[in-house]
């Protein structure tokens, strides 16, 4: 149940930067309108927003806070009149100040001890969770409401850290984990309501959350290590919206021409020149692959660390 892009208004949390922001720069050049919802705006996701004053708009949203995702929902309506794709795609990767081996308490956190919540999680697996339940709540009131002639898309962001596991990044790979879990228990909606859910899994693509953090680059070796790139991901996504199908790519080592089949459910992991459906069962994983792009190789540097602060008095407040 594709549905064509132009003319349809979208919602993408995290659009003003990295993937979520080639994704809205895609939506936009395909004819659709586009709320970027973000704390804040790059200068080159402002430049985009300028250049498409009638048809992008910014509405500043904190994805932790509830009320602000409602207003980020009423903001599609006030100004584009209906909602017919969603992309909770703002999300984090283990930061310091909410990061398991720096437990609420220490000195690096800024997750409150005494809240009950953890921040990485709240922005990387509450937030897509309570936005996809607020996209079919306004899917099914909708006038007329999705079905399979007026088709609506949800598009989520996971991870290849959703398949496996590391010892430094537990919150993370807890937190994509939980995001294909989701979607995969929402693949019923398609052929019920015409709402079609589905993720894309990244491996290491080269984006602020990490340029602008030297303490996560150190673990990539350039040399060796290989980016995928927000523009790539991007077009998979904008294909969940609107096709079927997608070619397999270069590097996916399947024949020429192989594609992959997009359809409610579906989680496409997406390397460097290769895509691949993400089975459910029975899945050999990113990392059993040579393909490019799945891992960064240098992730000693960070068990170094977490070894150093792993004492008698660790995690006590």
């Amino acid at each position: 149940m594709a549905q064509q892009v132009e003319g349809k208004t979208a919602i993408v949390t995290g659009a003003g930067s990295g993937i979520n922001l080639e994704f809205a720069r895609l939506l936009l050049q395909d004819g659709a309108n586009v709320v970027f919802a973000d704390l804040a705006l790059r200068p080159e996701a402002e430049t985009l927003v300028r250049q498409h004053q009638k048809k992008a708009v910014f509405q500043k949203t904190d994805v932790t806070s509830w009320e602000d995702l409602n207003n980020m929902f009423k903001a599609a309506v006030d100004h584009f009149g209906s909602i017919d794709i969603v992309c909770p795609g703002a999300g984090v990767f283990e930061p310091h100040w909410s990061n398991f081996w720096y437990p609420p308490g220490s000195e690096q956190s800024k997750d409150d001890p005494l809240s009950g919540r953890y921040k990485l999680l709240d922005i990387n697996l509450t937030h897509p969770i309570r936005v996809t339940q607020m996209a079919i709540s306004h899917f099914l009131a909708a006038s007329p409401p999705s079905s399979a002639s007026n088709p609506k898309s949800i598009v989520h962001i996971a991870s290849v850290a959703g398949q496996g596991a590391s010892f430094p990044f537990p919150l993370y790979h807890a937190s994509k984990h939980g995001v294909q879990a989701l979607v995969r228990c929402m693949a019923n909606l398609e052929s019920l309501h015409g709402i079609r859910v589905t993720c894309v899994e990244p491996g290491l693509v080269k984006t602020p959350l990490w340029t602008d953090h030297p303490e996560k680059l150190k673990i990539v070796k350039e040399e060796q290590d290989v980016w995928v790139t927000p523009e790539e991901v991007a077009e998979v996504m904008l294909a969940c919206v609107k096709d079927n199908e997608i070619p397999a790519g270069k590097n996916s080592g399947e024949r020429e021409g192989a594609t992959v089949p997009i359809k409610g459910g579906s989680c496409i992991e997406v390397l460097a020149g290769a895509l691949r459906d993400v089975p459910m069962f029975n899945n050999v994983g990113p990392y059993a692959t040579s393909r490019p792009g799945n891992n960064a190789s240098d992730a000693q540097k960070i068990v170094d660390e977490i070894e150093g602060v792993l004492k008698p008095g660790w995690g006590q407040i």
